[in-house]
């Protein structure tokens, strides 16, 4: 019995390393921070998750944002939509990975203006990905009204997700 309060009493210190890591340490430290809190799994995180999303450094808020999916937390949501107005593509492709992990319907809208709009054609073939993934009649609607798209990559994408979102329905 010791031995498993002992295995818990280092986990919580570990967790409560990651977070001070997360809002102090040096850049190295803080996105790696941000990934393994992710993995770890503790609601606990998505607090201080949802403040990393602002880092100066894109490398700490994209990964932030997509510990945040992981998490699976609905708090995170608007704070993720927020992000997908972001100038650097890191930090949308980031918030567009988070909104598809946690699955909420209020995603779909923002996520359908990235795919149609976004410049980046990475941002945009994960923008299909993640509406796939979070479903339902307005995510495959925005989807099929891109069947059609010019980038090839992006209309590959778009093509790929109707039928994940097809098999998934069979599934069910």
């Amino acid at each position: 019995m010791a031995e498993m309060d002992e295995e818990g009493t280092k986990k919580e210190e570990l967790f409560f390393q990651l977070i001070t890591l997360l809002q102090t340490g040096t850049l190295n430290f803080r996105w790696r921070a941000a990934e393994a809190l992710g993995k770890e799994g503790d609601l606990r995180a998505v607090g201080p998750l949802i403040e990393a999303l602002s880092d100066e450094y894109v490398d700490v808020s994209w990964l932030a944002a997509k510990s945040l999916g992981k998490l699976g937390d609905p708090e995170a949501v608007p704070h993720l939509i927020e992000l997908l107005k972001h100038e650097d593509k890191w930090n949308r492709l980031g918030a567009v990975i988070g909104l598809a992990g946690i699955g909420d319907q209020k995603a779909v809208e923002p996520i359908s203006d990235l795919l149609r709009n976004d410049a980046e054609r990475k941002v945009r073939k994960e923008a299909a990905k993640a509406l796939s993934r979070i479903g339902g009649d307005a995510a495959q609607k925005a989807l099929e009204m891109m069947k059609d798209e010019e980038d090839e990559g992006v209309r590959k994408a778009v093509l790929e997700a109707l039928e994940m979102m097809k098999e998934n329905k069979s599934k069910k």
